[in-house]
């Protein structure tokens, strides 16, 4: 998702660690935070900086942007090579045939944005970037929904709750503290038995006081559904706490998927519902499609920058001979394979097409880069609906913990103030979109029983909607009517659907055991040659947009250092990290170092 994301995918991300447990679960699906360890003012003129030297950035999502961006404030040349169009898994696109008269065709993404509160770099770079009668420019289309949904099938009532945001630094934070605010979440918005709920309170302080060699270490060879006794539990506890939560956060199976990664998350947003370190509340969204939002008015800026865009380029091979990158080989949009050369090269593609461009040579000037064959990537897929009348549903996202496919969506008109729907897109006959991710691809559906790579294209949609229904349908009202359906549309990134290979353009990074210690750094040891793009270790463990961002920012200052440059380097702000629970990890490294089990963790 953004899917990064995947960016939508840490819509989830509340509950993601044990800690968030019910946000993410829920439907949410950085003492004081670290200060960044270089300066963290901007050249007040963006000349001079970079004068003469050209960067060959290679590919437009957020990572290459964000890289371009920070690049072209220094006073770098910059060009950016992209095969299909700029923002990557984060734009947003156009049905196409579907505009009718002076309406704009209707819209449609990979999957749907999800912009929260623990995001720090991609705010700072959002407020950057220009927009009309904006005067924190982009930032200021991010808009917070009021609330959020479990909806359960098969009869059950639907758990549905406001979104917990303080707005203000709490007066003390303690593990008591953090108890009570746990359990509170579980009992209202979960309802499990007081024993499991107790348990996986108890599961969250032992994840939030221990220390980063037990994290780096212990947890992240330890499998999400381990680390919170799911096997000993109820099927609602495996259902919401263990299953849905990995599946919607990681796109991984909770028997493989890394607690480091689970947890880290889980407690961002712990500490974001409590008001702490915080650029604004658990669950944002833009006001617009993204492109008329950001991704049309970034690259406006850009280009006002002086950056330029090869649009329609596939970068095929980074070539290396006298010890650094010699040149690029890439097929513009007619065929035509030529060598790009620059002073400096920042790789800026997803990892599963970034790892096919470095040559044999490449590879052997850095292990670092056979390592990334070990990273994991799965599906993490968007399907739009068109309705032609508002369905009763929730303000905010919903997540439906009972499908097969691991559903998530969010109704996207009454978000988007500016625009009237009917009178600005389409036909003039569609009033919403209700924008659904596919976290699960190979499990068998409610309709055709059959996984949803197996399905056609057309049996994926109906699928969907079968399972749709059998969510918010099932209490004795008829929230989704088949006969409200105008039109679906389907990223068309997924392609041959209901043969032996289907394929995925646009996959994601997961993150079962072992992940964390095969990801790369923004700099490489080749003296011309950076890394930027989600699967970058960076602080955010987890393939985001807010990962994306903060990797180009920290593979531009790799090359600024490498360059010599006097310029200012980039910002680059970590996960918060609460003060009063610093001294908890302290007393846990210490029993570590020893052998001894965390001092919470009761086994």
């Amino acid at each position: 998702m953004a899917r990064t994301g995947n960016s939508r995918r840490t819509f989830m991300a509340g509950a993601a660690a044990g800690t968030a447990g019910a946000l993410a679960a829920a439907g949410a699906a950085e003492a004081a935070t670290a200060p960044a360890a270089v300066p963290t003012t901007r050249p007040a003129d963006g000349t001079g900086t970079g004068a003469g030297r050209r960067v060959a950035v290679l590919g437009g999502g957020v990572a290459g942007l964000t890289a371009a961006h920070e690049l072209a404030e220094r006073g770098y040349a910059v060009t950016v090579y992209e095969r299909r169009a700029l923002g990557g898994k984060a734009r947003s696109m156009d049905v196409p045939g579907s505009a009718r008269g002076s309406r704009r065709p209707l819209p449609a993404e990979h999957g749907f944005r999800f912009i929260p509160g623990i995001y720090h770099n991609l705010p700072d770079t959002m407020r950057r970037i220009p927009f009309p009668g904006n005067a924190n420019g982009v930032w200021d289309n991010l808009v917070a929904p009021r609330e959020m949904m479990f909806a359960r099938a098969g009869g059950r009532e639907d758990l549905r709750a406001p979104i917990p945001w303080q707005g203000h630094d709490p007066a003390e934070l303690t593990p008591d503290e953090i108890r009570r605010a746990l359990t509170g979440i579980l009992q209202t918005l979960v309802r499990l038995p007081l024993h499991e709920t107790a348990y996986f309170v108890d599961r969250a302080l032992v994840f939030l006081t221990s220390c980063d060699e037990r994290r780096d270490e212990v947890w992240e060879r330890t499998p999400w559904w381990e680390f919170t006794r799911a096997g000993r539990m109820s099927s609602e506890y495996q259902r919401i706490l263990a299953i849905g939560v990995t599946r919607n956060i990681v796109a991984t199976k909770a028997e493989e998927a890394s607690t480091r990664t689970v947890g880290t998350l889980g407690e961002a947003f712990v500490f974001n519902a409590l008001g702490r370190g915080a650029d604004g509340p658990p669950d944002r969204i833009l006001n617009l499609p993204t492109n008329e939002a950001w991704i049309d008015p970034w690259e406006a800026h850009l280009r006002s920058l002086g950056v330029e865009f090869r649009i329609g380029w596939t970068v095929r091979e980074v070539r290396y001979g006298d010890g650094r990158v010699s040149g690029v080989l890439v097929e513009d949009p007619a065929g035509v394979r030529q060598t790009v050369v620059a002073d400096h090269y920042v790789s800026a593609l997803p990892v599963e097409h970034a790892r096919r461009t470095w040559s044999p040579a490449l590879r052997a000037a850095d292990p670092m880069l056979g390592r990334c064959d070990k990273l994991k990537t799965d599906w993490m897929t968007g399907i739009q609906f068109y309705l032609t009348e508002r369905a009763p549903l929730v303000h905010g996202h919903l997540n439906c913990i009972d499908s097969p496919w691991s559903l998530t969506a969010i109704q996207q008109a009454e978000h988007w103030p500016a625009r009237d729907f009917p009178a600005d897109y389409g036909d003039g006959a569609a009033v919403d979109c209700l924008s659904v991710d596919i976290s699960e691809w190979d499990k068998p559906g409610i309709l055709y029983g059959k996984t949803a790579k197996q399905c056609t294209r057309e049996e994926v949609a109906r699928e969907v909607w079968a399972q749709l229904k059998a969510s918010l349908n099932d209490t004795g009202s008829t929230l989704l009517r088949d006969g409200a359906l105008h039109s679906w549309f389907l990223d068309p990134g997924v392609d041959g659907l209901g043969t032996p290979n289907p394929t995925n353009e646009d996959e994601l990074l997961i993150h079962p055991t072992g992940t964390f210690h095969n990801r790369p750094t923004a700099g490489t040891r080749i003296p011309n040659f950076f890394l930027s793009g989600d699967y970058v270790a960076v602080d955010i463990d987890l393939a985001t947009m807010e990962g994306a961002n903060a990797s180009a920012r920290a593979a531009v200052n790799a090359l600024l250092d490498r360059d010599g440059s006097p310029a200012a380097r980039c910002a680059v702000k970590k996960l918060y990290r609460a003060p009063e629970i610093e001294e908890f990890k302290r007393h846990d490294r210490w029993r570590y170092r020893l052998g001894l089990r965390n001092v919470f963790d009761l086994g």
